[in-house]
């Protein structure tokens, strides 16, 4: 019995030392796969923080690319990503767990970076392609009545072809050898001496056809009710000419300068020429951050620089013969050089007005907008907060306001003013991207990139205000006939010698560095 008693005690001991045995053993194989976890956690971990580093290099380098942050911000910048790095690589080295904060913070930092190295890149793209402008678009078009069978220009083959010679006489002719080379063979044509001579044998019968610059249909409209409505467009082609830059070296960071702001309605590229429905000069000089808005009516009834030999028409229709000829319309009339423009079609006003936020913009009467604005709405006397749509139908209005396209240059004025005074602030940040979207094939500029990434690196190097100032010339209503059509008298303004003497003054004053109230 005692004998047994022993056996059975040390079979006990014998399986508590396997127990020991084998709990060594699987202690120290979890040990093994607890370290080989950890070297592989390590690993993981020092390889985002290396692709965190390649992520910030990525995007130092974009901005450096970009050239429009001052240096001494991207210094900052680089020392904080830096230090970011050598946190997460300390965090990882020193670790003695698994590092899943610093993981985290990885993986969110490279995320972050690259994003911001995407809209760098788009935002560089972006002023390449609206800077630089250096042509203009003429469209010509062939037209028949909109009941008429042809679809194309080869349904009009046997068609005779009404055309003018007086105005864009080259263009014509150019699309006439075009459409003969297209049909193999020689279009009949009947001659007139303008173009409401041919807008009405079309529409009398005499022709099938016409062939004219489409730039002329807003002026066609003016004299045919529902002219639009009444044609269709069976063939068009886009004749393109340079724009000389006479502003390549202007030191727009130092020197005072002058932009042509041309506001379009156009469907197709922004180098077309059209009628200037908003013309805004912006007298800038940047030593005082002086910023003068002057607005000129449509209608004044004003000489164009080497085309209207003498003969006066609406400023409106010099942008029918290119932006170039409005600038020199402008640049006679207020004895000044203006040295860029900016074409900014209408549509992109929504956008970029909701792209910042809505702009808060003054008005200096209260009225109601009519339908032909866009909108009916009700506008206060003083501070109103538009979003984009009510902002365009407030720079559109003119039937419901007394004086008509006078006040309605000076709304336009006060969306611009608006619209500068936002962007200047940091609500432009978060509205980056709807801002690139809309400006992108909608603005033109002759600016270069280095000039526009110049005055955006001065701006964030002072983050100085600037005073923003608007002045309107004034006229005298009154029909007469134009230049560009001498069908009937249209309606036009007699410029106010006194006001225009005024901007003049205002003009130089604004460029030798004085401050205007």
């Amino acid at each position: 019995m005692k004998r047994e008693s022993q056996k059975s005690t040390q079979t006990t001991k014998q399986k508590k030392n396997r127990d020991r045995g084998s709990q060594r053993v699987a202690a120290r194989k979890n040990s093994k796969n607890k370290n080989a976890d950890k070297k592989i956690s390590r690993s993981i971990g020092l390889g985002m923080a290396l692709f965190e580093l390649i992520s910030s290099v990525v995007f130092v380098v974009s901005l450096l690319f970009l050239n429009m942050l001052p240096v001494k911000y991207l210094a900052v910048l680089s020392g904080v990503l830096w230090i970011v790095f050598l946190l997460l690589l300390l965090s990882e080295l020193k670790a003695k767990k698994y590092a899943i904060t610093s993981k985290i913070i990885s993986v969110l930092m490279s995320a972050l970076l690259l994003f911001g190295s995407y809209y760098v890149a788009k935002t560089s793209s972006t002023i390449e392609n609206i800077s630089g402008g250096d042509k203009k678009v003429d469209k010509m078009v062939v037209a028949v009545l909109a009941d008429n069978p042809a679809e194309t220009i080869e349904d009009a083959a046997d068609y005779s072809f009404g055309v003018q010679y007086v105005i864009k006489g080259d263009e014509v002719r150019g699309i006439i050898s075009e459409i003969n080379s297209k049909l193999n063979t020689e279009i009949p044509l009947v001659e007139y001496d303008g173009l409401s001579e041919q807008a009405a044998a079309l529409h009398d019968g005499e022709v099938d056809a016409i062939i004219y610059n489409d730039a002329y249909t807003a002026i066609l409209e003016e004299a045919f009710e529902g002219y639009s409505d009444s044609i269709k467009i069976i063939y068009s082609h886009e004749v393109e000419s340079e724009i000389k830059n006479i502003a390549i070296d202007v030191k727009v960071k130092e020197e005072a300068f002058v932009v042509y702001i041309s506001g379009i309605d156009v469907y197709g590229a922004i180098e077309t020429n059209s009628r200037s429905d908003v013309n805004i000069l912006a007298v800038v000089n940047p030593t005082t951050h002086q910023i003068l808005l002057v607005t000129t009516p449509r209608d004044y009834y004003v000489t164009f620089p080497g085309v209207t030999g003498g003969a006066r028409d609406k400023l409106t229709h010099a942008g029918i013969y290119g932006v170039d000829t409005s600038m020199a319309t402008l640049g006679e009339l207020y004895d000044t050089e203006i040295q860029f423009y900016a074409r900014v079609n209408f549509t992109s006003l929504i956008q970029m007005v909701d792209a910042l936020g809505g702009v808060d913009v003054y008005s200096e009467l209260a009225f109601t907008t009519s339908s032909d604005s866009g909108m009916v709405m009700n506008v206060s006397q003083g501070y109103n907060h538009f979003n984009g749509q009510q902002a365009l139908a407030f720079s559109r209005e003119r039937q419901n306001l007394a004086s008509g396209d006078y006040q309605r240059g000076k709304n336009q004025q006060a969306v611009i003013t608006a619209m500068i005074q936002k962007a200047i602030s940091p609500a432009i940040l978060a509205g980056a991207n709807g801002i690139l979207e809309s400006v992108s094939g909608n603005v033109d500029t002759n600016m270069s990139a280095e000039q526009i990434q110049s005055l955006i690196k001065s701006q964030l190097e002072t983050g100085k205000g600037w005073n923003i100032t608007s002045v309107a010339a004034e006229g005298t209503g009154d029909m007469q006939y134009c230049y560009s059509y001498s069908g009937a008298p249209l309606s036009v303004s007699w410029p106010n010698e006194d006001s225009v003497a005024a901007i003049r003054e205002q003009i130089a004053a604004v460029k030798r560095g004085d401050i205007l109230q």
